[in-house]
């Protein structure tokens, strides 16, 4: 579970990420992540929540911010909000690192998608930033969070994870492992 202050890094990036609000001391209203990425690259495929807007303020050098089809490069001090149903994603695509904050709202449950990302990025289980079909399909199923990938119909994606994911979790595929965050669901 997710606590304020608490710290993960990958060994092998060196990417840091340090929960700085959660669900739980906003009463639900948003959680607030510090992130210092040293690796270069996107970190997950483009994607957009359907209920969630992003936030990002960065503290040091650029991050890219790719939105509905155009780039951004946001330098020290810049900010932007992602609307909800808009496709994005942002990721380090500079030789030096970034450390930005990223919040959330409304926080629901994305506090333990990030937990749970970043534990299967530091055991390898998401090789360059790919869960694999079947984890993305029981993520989607099984968390109030619902972030799909752009550039496929969303209905299609529904039908998936309706199927998939019920068939998923049987094999052992979880949205949330207690490994990581001390639950499953």
């Amino acid at each position: 579970m997710p606590t304020t202050g608490q710290i993960l890094q990958n060994p092998t990036t060196g990417d840091i990420y340090e929960f700085l609000e959660t669900a739980k001391g906003t009463d639900g209203e948003r959680m607030t992540l510090k992130l210092t990425l040293k690796s270069k690259g996107e970190l997950v495929p483009n994607h957009f929540h359907a209920l969630q807007e992003e936030s990002f303020e960065v503290l040091s050098g650029k991050l890219t911010v790719w939105l509905d089809g155009k780039t951004h490069i946001l330098s020290t001090g810049d900010k932007i909000t992602l609307p909800t149903n808009v496709p994005h994603n942002h990721f380090n695509n500079d030789d030096e690192p970034v450390t930005f904050l990223q919040s959330v709202t409304p926080a629901l449950d994305f506090e333990y998608l990030m937990e749970n990302l970043i534990g299967l990025t530091i055991d390898g289980k998401m090789p360059n930033g790919k869960a694999g079909l079947v984890q993305e399909l029981v993520t989607l199923k099984y968390l109030d969070s619902k972030s799909y990938l752009a550039g496929f119909p969303v209905s299609f994606q529904k039908l998936m994870m309706n199927t998939v994911g019920p068939i998923g979790r049987l094999f052992g595929y979880r949205a949330i492992y207690k490994k990581y965050s001390g639950f499953e669901k």
